[in-house]
């Protein structure tokens, strides 16, 4: 363990970020460069001598938390980096973009701020790669043995670079023109660069995964085909379909899915565009959804220069603090949380419901009508009397996903069940109805964390192995079944 005493010397400090004047003005990282170093092996010393440590419950990795903090603390930066990899693929990913359910099980919690398991996280990997530490590991030998894996999201990358290791021939198909998936066109630079993912890229080209970017399966290449060319197949395609807002006026110019917005300004970062052809410069800017992606509209409209940026919640605004009744410890609890964008500027509304928009004699919208919502007998109704209406020149909705793609034929052309959430179903291998066939990640889970995906990309892959070879020396899966943390 690390300092016995660390919890009673020291206080939570967190990473800092740069002054919001100079962070909107770029599409940088928001953290200060540098600020974790100083304070990270205080911090890790700050891990408790647990009886039962339930920071390992709450992540879904099963992340070895205590002993790479231990590690931290003693600022063995390389040893940390081994404890770190023997569960998590991409640490870098998650130390970045995880909401750490960890933190909200770590026992220091139940009496004081707990401890700072992911900056401790991402200073370990980041500390790695400046090292050297982080290497290809190409296998000693071949299976012959093949294996599709379709989507380059966290989840297909996890489940390729397993199924590499342990000696298969990989190939990740990916829709898209990069690898990456929604890391990379759903994440907006300022939360995480792409050069994290650049680099594993080239870390997994080294062990030997192929990448093919371009081709959508289902339509560039029919399942039929792929399976007669792969022994395996895993289905990482990430729950696409994104839930829509049917009122009067969603057909006007200026309404868009955020990720139809999101990538765009993606692809100005990557050189594709010079400007994005959505825009929020010089717009009143309105985001429907209160999760992190309608967070990651409001910071990407900012950098752009809207004129003012408003999120709208249909539910109501979440508490400061855990609630001990319904959401005790050591459970993820749903707080109100300001991210680095609603820090920002900008305005949250809450228990409010959008009915209609208006547009001008172009077909542009120009406002958004709401009415503010209540519980009543259990659901949610307009309260009378508090219609108004706010001005909407650009409209992204940021409401969640109701599924994987149907549109392109996947699902069909494999002939896979579906459970009951409309989700890809599976057995406790991750594998589908389809023998060989396997889901993994928001496909087969729904719509979910990072950090699920990469555990599901790691089962599933123990899953192929198996299948393909008859045993495993992959490490132990998750079951498709424990729903736990499912937030």
């Amino acid at each position: 363990m690390a300092d016995p005493k660390g919890f009673l010397n020291h206080g939570r400090e967190v990473a800092r970020t740069r002054p919001v004047g100079e962070r909107v003005k770029d599409w940088n990282e928001v953290y200060a460069p540098g600020s974790l170093l100083p304070i990270i092996s205080k911090q890790a010393s700050r891990c408790m001598d647990c009886g039962i440590p339930f920071c390992h419950n709450g992540c879904p990795l099963g992340n070895l938390i205590p002993e790479w903090n231990d590690y931290a603390y003693r600022e063995d930066w390389t040893g940390a980096s081994e404890r770190l990899h023997a569960t998590n693929n991409f640490p870098e990913f998650t130390g970045r973009l995880c909401p750490a359910p960890c933190e909200s099980a770590c026992v220091l919690g139940i009496s004081q701020a707990p401890v700072t398991i992911k900056n401790v996280e991402v200073s370990i990997i980041d500390k790695a790669w400046e090292n050297g530490a982080v290497a290809a590991q190409v296998p000693e030998r071949l299976s012959g043995k093949t294996v599709a894996v379709i989507g380059s999201g966290p989840a297909g990358l996890a489940a390729a670079q397993q199924l590499t290791r342990a000696g298969h021939t990989v190939a990740v198909y990916e829709r898209a023109d990069r690898v990456g998936g929604l890391l990379r066109y759903g994440i907006p630079e300022f939360k995480m660069e792409k050069r994290h993912i650049n680099r594993r890229i080239e870390q997994m080209r080294a062990e030997g995964t192929r990448f093919r970017t371009g081709i959508e399966i289902g339509r560039d290449m029919t399942a039929t085909a792929l399976r007669k060319r792969y022994d395996a197949v895993v289905i990482a395609a990430g729950s696409t379909t994104a839930r829509d807002l049917p009122v009067p006026g969603r057909e006007l110019n200026g309404i868009h899915q955020a990720m139809e917005y999101l990538p765009l300004a993606n692809k100005v970062q990557e050189g594709d565009y010079v400007s994005p052809p959505i825009s929020a410069e010089g717009r009143h800017v309105v985001v429907i959804g209160g999760g992190d992606t309608g967070a990651d509209c409001v910071g990407t409209a900012h950098r752009q220069g809207a004129a003012s940026v408003t999120q709208l919640e249909i539910m109501p605004r979440p508490n400061d603090e855990r609630h001990p009744l319904d959401q005790p410890w050591p459970t993820f609890p749903m707080l109100y949380k300001v991210t680095s964008a609603h820090e920002e500027g900008g305005e949250r509304v809450y228990s409010v419901s959008t009915t209609h928009f208006e547009g001008d004699e172009n077909g542009d919208v120009q406002w958004l009508h709401l009415a503010e919502v209540e519980f009543v007998e259990g659901r949610l109704t307009s309260k009378p009397g508090t219609e108004r209406r706010i001005p909407a020149q650009l409209v992204t909705l940021a409401m969640g996903f109701t599924g994987t793609d149907r549109a392109n034929g996947l699902v069909e052309q494999f002939g896979l069940d579906l459970d009951e959430r409309g989700n890809i179903a599976r057995d406790a291998d991750f594998q589908t109805n389809v023998p060989g066939v396997f889901v993994a990640g928001d496909a087969g889970r729904g719509q979910s964390l990072i950090v699920w995906a990469i555990a599901e990309g790691r089962s599933a892959a123990k899953g192929v192995d198996r299948f393909l070879t008859g045993a495993s020396e992959l490490p132990a899966p998750i079951r498709p079944t424990d729903r736990a943390l499912m937030v």
